[in-house]
């Protein structure tokens, strides 16, 4: 399972129709809603592992 980072819900990467790659990472997410507010600023979704 994947967690979109905007909104927490959990999703099946192989199904999820939303998703952003990002610092060599793949991202997914709900929505093009939640896609399109964290590529807008994705260090404040994103915390340094």
């Amino acid at each position: 399972m994947a967690t979109d980072p905007v909104c927490g819900m959990e999703l099946n990467p192989e199904t999820a129709q939303h998703r952003s790659e990002h610092e060599g990472s793949t991202v997914y997410f709900c929505s093009a809603e939640c896609k399109d507010e964290f590529d807008r600023n994705p260090k404040q979704y994103l915390t340094a592992a």
